[in-house]
């Protein structure tokens, strides 16, 4: 099976070096989607030996993983491992996922099991968001809001998703669990570091439940 590693990134050229670097000694290809960076995000991951696709403006984390898919895909990745560029995600914790993904379709990163570095009212939150998204998944997913995920081709390719910024992640569950493919999850690590989150916690959250309410309207 032909694996690849896709990275969205946004501002990352202080991490982006050790990430991509650390990745490619689990997969041979590595793609990273520098969504309108405006600094060395993209310079500063070819010469780790990165693949690098520009967004000439920032369009948001799903509009940068839509991408990056799509382009993997296209060109014969079988599946495809998604990871921030900001350290939060273990690059040697990738082998978790795929072997995770035997009998899965989507392998989504647990950080709830182990998770003792992760703020109290960010661990609060996404223990409630995960909640909402399982149910409307009708699959249990512990850490909804992971991205350190293992996604295959036919589940990305039978799947249509409108969200383009961080509520893609969630919408990605939802999707593929109502159309019956296999989710599974794997432990990973909770790293929070020196890294400035992207996340608007006011505009994000607004966008996660209204990306809610459309889906609650749209299930069958």
């Amino acid at each position: 099976m032909s694996i690849a590693a896709l990275i969205p990134a946004y501002r990352e050229e202080r991490h982006i070096m050790e990430v991509v670097t650390k990745a490619r000694r689990h997969l041979e290809r590595v793609l990273v989607v520098d969504d309108g960076s405006g600094d060395a995000t993209g310079e500063i991951a070819r010469k780790a030996g990165a693949e690098v696709l520009v967004h000439p403006a920032n369009l948001g984390k799903g509009a940068a993983l839509t991408d990056g898919l799509d382009h993997l895909f296209a060109d014969g990745a079988d599946a495809v491992v998604c990871l921030d560029g900001d350290g939060q995600h273990a690059p040697e914790e990738i082998p978790r996922l795929v072997a995770a993904a035997t009998g899965a379709d989507l392998v989504v990163g647990d950080r709830m099991t182990s998770g003792g570095g992760m703020p109290f009212v960010r661990l609060w939150t996404n223990r409630v968001m995960s909640r909402i998204i399982s149910g409307l998944a009708g699959v249990r997913v512990p850490d909804s809001q992971c991205g350190f995920r293992m996604v295959r081709r036919e589940a990305w390719l039978g799947v249509a998703i409108a969200s383009r910024n961080y509520d893609f992640e969630s919408e990605m569950i939802v999707a593929m669990g109502r159309k019956g493919f296999r989710i599974a999850s794997a432990p990973v690590s909770a790293i929070y570091g020196d890294e400035t989150s992207s996340i608007n916690p006011v505009r994000d959250t607004v966008r996660f439940f209204r990306m809610v309410w459309r889906l609650w309207r749209k299930r069958e």
